[in-house]
């Protein structure tokens, strides 16, 4: 039974990695700060294990990790915050700022590691959730915290992709598409079912290289 573990499970496109792998006979471990509160990630059904994990808190993620002895096959690093309290230039939250850098990037990076052993011994996959809101090439106005925290995680990505390439460890970043979720809101284009899918598809395509592209959920290319 091949082995996923994905991060900010209880809602979004977190939870409906959740469902899908679990429907498809994965064994699936579901990270969330909070299980007491997460009714429909408590009933999804299949070989679902939960587990309470904050990735802001990187003594948690190493915790939770510890606690786990499956090679992973994917991990799928999900766990994020838009940060529209943060504020636009000209009346910028530092402290709002700051703390959207630290769950968007330094608790993916954070996470990458804590199971990075995990992975390593399946040959698996490490998936980033990032943004096509972090390109450089495609970058508009507004949404300064968000932007530079996806931006910055792209990087990580590559970088961490590079490090990991000698042991056969594939990394790359995805842009999940405009989803209908708390973050993306109700005039998103598409619903978590479809951009999960597609995540799903270029994640298995997934191959080992120092130099990933930056790929959104239907296949399409991203500028970095």
């Amino acid at each position: 039974m091949p082995t996923v573990v994905v991060t900010g499970a209880n809602r979004g496109i977190g939870l409906e990695c959740v469902k899908q792998y679990a429907a498809d006979g994965w064994k699936v471990h579901a990270l969330c700060r909070r299980p007491e509160k997460a009714a429909e990630l408590e009933a999804v059904s299949g070989a679902v294990e939960i587990h309470a994990a904050d990735v802001m808190q990187h003594a948690s993620i190493n915790e939770t990790a510890n606690g786990i002895t499956d090679p992973v096959d994917v991990l799928i690093a999900n766990a994020g915050v838009h940060g529209k309290a943060a504020g636009e230039f000209g009346a910028l939250e530092y402290d709002v700022w700051r703390s959207v850098i630290e769950t968007n990037v330094f608790g993916a990076v954070a996470t990458a590691e804590a199971f990075a052993q995990h992975v390593k011994k399946a040959k698996g996959k490490i998936a980033f959730i990032s943004s096509k809101m972090g390109s450089i090439g495609d970058a508009s106005g507004g949404g300064m915290a968000y932007r530079t925290s996806k931006t910055a995680l792209n990087m990580a990505a590559k970088v961490i992709a590079a490090a990991l390439a000698g042991d056969d460890i594939a990394v790359a970043p995805f842009h999940p598409g405009w989803v209908e979720t708390d973050m993306g809101g109700p005039n998103a284009l598409i619903d978590t079912g479809e951009s999960v899918s597609g995540l799903r598809n270029l994640i298995g395509e997934m191959t080992v290289t120092a130099s990933p592209k930056f790929l959104s959920y239907d296949g399409a290319e991203i500028e970095w």
